[in-house]
């Protein structure tokens, strides 16, 4: 059985929960990537912010990205634990249309599965079927 923690990204860094989105922003462009999971002081999983809330969400509504914090964008979270079974992170995934999912242990991050991480598999070589992948593809942007 593949797992949330075989096929996620490890070392995922958060933005502390404090933090402008100016920062994030930048550490978004730093990192190269479209999401950043927020953590709290406990290094617990508070929520995630993605390049689109900062447009939309801040910039597009006038609002200022070095005044505004991180949190201040975290809505409602959905995460899966390192021990779910594959079937399960597609369906929630699919569900609630996410297209980057915090892996969570003991409730703090412990990796992020993107849709490359789906694509690509996991170290032993097994990977989602391309029926999976054009499954989950289709509920993420044709059903929109």
């Amino acid at each position: 059985m593949t797992t949330a923690s075989d096929i996620m990204h490890r070392g995922a860094q958060c933005i502390d929960a404090d933090q402008t989105l100016m920062a994030a922003a930048q550490m978004m462009r730093d990192l190269d990537v479209g999401a950043l999971p927020i953590c709290g002081p406990d290094k617990m999983l508070k929520g995630i912010i993605t390049d689109r809330d900062i447009v939309v969400k801040c910039l597009a509504a006038g609002k200022d990205p070095s005044t505004m914090k991180a949190m201040d964008m975290a809505g409602h979270l959905h995460c899966v634990k390192a021990g779910d079974d594959m079937e399960a992170v597609l369906k929630k995934m699919e569900q609630h249309q996410i297209r980057r999912m915090p892996v969570i242990e003991n409730g703090k991050l412990v990796g992020m599965i993107s849709e490359a991480d789906l694509a690509m598999g996991h170290r032993d070589g097994q990977r989602l079927t391309d029926r999976q992948i054009i499954e989950f593809m289709d509920s993420i942007y044709v059903s929109r």
